[in-house]
């Protein structure tokens, strides 16, 4: 008698749960938070790409602007090391942990390839393309991008960037009337190149990415589901920076504070040229965005960091990427981040 009554129980909560599922709501079993309604727990990841995101204790929110395809712009230059000494682009000052600069190049390629394969499992229909375009690497380092791209199933390609490319664009000085180095112009021509594949592909959201941008796995993941769920509750387009700046502590700003998937993001008004943002974004900004790769701004963002001044622009915390400068550079490291960790899951 006592387990046909147990049975009987369980048929019903099991009807329960379907009928509860078929409205859209959730169930948590306070006792041990468990969500039977998701076979989950409170803590887990509950949200639902393209139609919910649910956060606990906060509720769900309808996703009016789903993401269909995701294309990952990353920009190569692996020929900046001067002398050996494994120096920044347009600076005398080493990076962490100082290596030559394929290594980071690799890193950053192997990170994305890692976080992209783990974003497709909630993300199944999802289109992701990884482009990398590159300026004037040795065939030793094209071939070792090249078999890092062999390792995964997500569609790939190698843009080569040839050096007369934009010659007619760029301007040789600043706008302070100095002359710019070759190894400026050739990261403002990469610039270039990738902007040019965003105004022409068809894509719903593009990731533009410095090669020196470690992400932790589960960064595309968070990316996409905070964007669908911000971008729905704004009803609005926006950009996102993966990275927590050390300069966001070095003065008191006043910043809107949002609640992503798994993590808290904040309004910021200034990036580098690591960042995320709709279609329909660079179409409106086209010719703000171009003018970072055609005159030599300081800082170099400087038209970017206008459009943050109209639109919202936000930022982890903590961080989902390492940017892997200088440990001394305002721009570089996050806070509250294990740097080593990070590099040492991406090494090949």
């Amino acid at each position: 008698m006592k387990n046909k009554t147990n049975n009987n129980k369980n048929f019903l909560s099991k009807l329960f749960v379907k009928i509860i599922r078929k409205f859209g709501y959730e169930i948590i079993d306070q006792a041990n938070l468990e969500v039977p309604t998701n076979d989950s727990y409170a803590h887990e990841n509950l949200s639902k790409s393209g139609n919910k995101s649910t956060t606990i204790p906060l509720g769900s929110t309808k996703i009016t602007n789903k993401v269909n395809s995701l294309t990952i712009i990353i920009r190569s230059y692996t020929f900046g090391d001067v002398n050996d000494n494994k120096v920044m682009l347009d600076q005398s000052k080493k990076r962490i942990f100082e290596f030559p600069k394929i290594e980071y190049t690799l890193r950053t390629i192997k990170s994305i390839i890692r976080s992209c394969e783990l974003a497709k499992k909630f993300f199944k229909d999802l289109k992701i393309k990884i482009l990398i375009t590159d300026d004037k690497s040795t065939e030793e380092n094209l071939s070792k991008i090249k078999n890092l791209l062999k390792s995964t199933n997500i569609q790939s390609k190698i843009i080569n960037i040839e050096e007369n490319e934009f010659q007619n664009e760029i301007s040789k000085t600043d706008t302070g009337g100095n002359e710019i180095s070759k190894n400026m112009i050739s990261n403002m021509r990469n610039i270039l190149k990738s902007i040019e594949i965003s105004e022409n592909e068809e894509s719903d959201l593009f990731y533009f990415l410095e090669d020196d941008y470690i992400h932790i796995e589960e960064a595309i993941t968070e990316m996409l589901f905070t964007y669908e769920k911000i971008s729905s509750q704004l009803n609005k387009e926006i950009f996102l920076c993966p990275a927590d700046y050390p300069y966001l502590y070095s003065t008191i700003d006043d910043t809107k504070l949002f609640f992503g998937n798994m993590r808290h993001w904040r309004t910021i008004n200034e990036t580098l040229i690591t960042f995320l943002t709709s279609k329909k974004m660079i179409k409106k900004y086209i010719n703000e965005l171009k003018l970072m790769g055609t005159k030599r701004h300081h800082p170099m963002e400087t038209k970017l960091h206008e459009i943050y001044k109209k639109e919202y622009c936000l930022s982890p915390i903590p961080s989902i990427a390492m940017h892997a400068t200088n440990i001394n550079t305002i721009y570089g490291l996050p806070p509250n981040f294990n740097w080593k960790k990070i590099w040492e899951e991406n090494k090949l």
